[in-house]
């Protein structure tokens, strides 16, 4: 029986003018697309330097605490040193956190295809929009995220090339016999020399894979026979943090600090952004300068930079010294949330979960 009238004819054009779309002869190097300049408006200019910043204390009650709260969610803890040890001194490592994030966007292509369902084949009816003049906006700035376009007036119609337009395959399951050797008798119809009662003795069994059909749909065009190629354009958005900590000499590391917040003390965000300049820790200014001329140099070249925001953070630190059963220990409680670090602690036991 014809298919005419049902599907329609193959609209592929030659395969040497797929590279000859303007705009897109990068496809077959990968597909990158370089980023076309995008205009901001003029660069903030530095405001006046901000005071200093301070957060209070940590109580010797609210330490406490956050250390009976760190023992009783140990389950090899004893709790006798966090009720009972004795606060000797606290010390203070308050320390600034700078934050740069330079939120990005890139674009690719490739050819790509999918079962034919009745779209338009536009290919050269209008010449096709360029990467970069295509609209693509992200939902919320400085999160990660893709959206993949077809790309206008580069579609048409083909033969699917993996059934060769027939819309299904011979089953692997069963080779396309529609049927398989029984599992019970291993495809001899006898078992312990009695005929096999789940094959009638016939050695073979319904291949449920296929329904016994022997085909099964094609996993390509999904039963449509035909596909519809069209350049694809994968936009990216990608949000580039970077973090300096001040040097605080507490003893606890950098990254332990990753895991917590602080008070934010400051916060801009803009297209490019000027350096912080004039911040009272003058680690803190030159961090801004270094990771913002680092980020323009590493990011600029491959994507576009639509937005920057910087931020500083003050973490509170506290070393909290106690005696307990006549030893000296200590822990650190740091970050809004009073994490609670004790390398040291000073009774755990082995315990099994049953």
């Amino acid at each position: 029986m014809s298919n005419a009238g049902v599907y329609p004819p193959p609209t592929a054009p030659p395969a040497n003018m797929f590279g000859n779309v303007p705009g897109y002869e990068d496809i077959a190097n990968g597909g990158f697309i370089p980023p076309t300049p995008m205009k901001h408006g003029p660069l903030p200019q530095p405001g006046p330097a901000p005071t200093e910043w301070s957060i209070p204390s940590l109580s010797e009650e609210v330490a406490r605490e956050a250390f009976k709260s760190f023992a009783s969610s140990n389950c090899c803890y004893s709790s006798a040193p966090a009720n009972d040890g004795v606060i000797t001194n606290m010390e203070v490592y308050n320390t600034y956190r700078y934050r740069l994030e330079t939120f990005t966007e890139s674009r690719s292509t490739e050819w790509a295809h999918k079962p034919y369902e009745g779209e338009q084949a536009d290919f050269y009816t209008q010449t096709a929009p360029r990467p970069w003049e295509i609209n693509a906006a992200p939902s919320k700035h400085f999160t990660n995220q893709t959206e993949e376009i077809r790309v206008p007036y580069t579609s048409s119609i083909k033969v699917c090339d993996k059934c060769n337009g027939q819309g299904t395959l011979p089953c692997t399951e069963c080779n396309g016999d529609g049927n398989k050797p029984c599992w019970v008798c291993n495809g001899s119809g006898t078992r312990s020399n009695e005929n096999c009662t789940r094959c009638n003795a016939s050695g073979k069994e319904r291949c449920t894979v296929c329904a016994a059909r022997g085909t099964k749909e094609c996993d390509t065009c999904k039963g449509k026979r035909q596909l519809l190629s069209y350049i694809k354009l994968k936009v990216k958005w990608t949000n580039e943090v970077d973090d300096h900590v001040v040097e605080q000499n507490s003893g606890l590391k950098v990254d332990d600090l990753r895991l917590v917040s602080g008070k934010e003390l400051f916060k801009s965000s803009q297209g490019p952004i000027y350096p912080l300049l004039g911040f009272p820790n003058p680690s803190i200014s030159e961090a801004s300068e270094r990771l913002i001329r680092e980020h323009q140099s590493k990011y600029a070249q491959t994507s576009r930079i639509l937005q920057q925001r910087q931020t500083v953070e003050l973490i509170p630190i506290t070393k909290v010294n106690y005696k307990w059963k006549g030893d000296i220990h200590f822990y650190y409680v740091y970050g809004n949330e009073n994490k609670v670090i004790a390398n040291d602690y000073p009774a755990t036991c082995c315990c099994v979960i049953l």
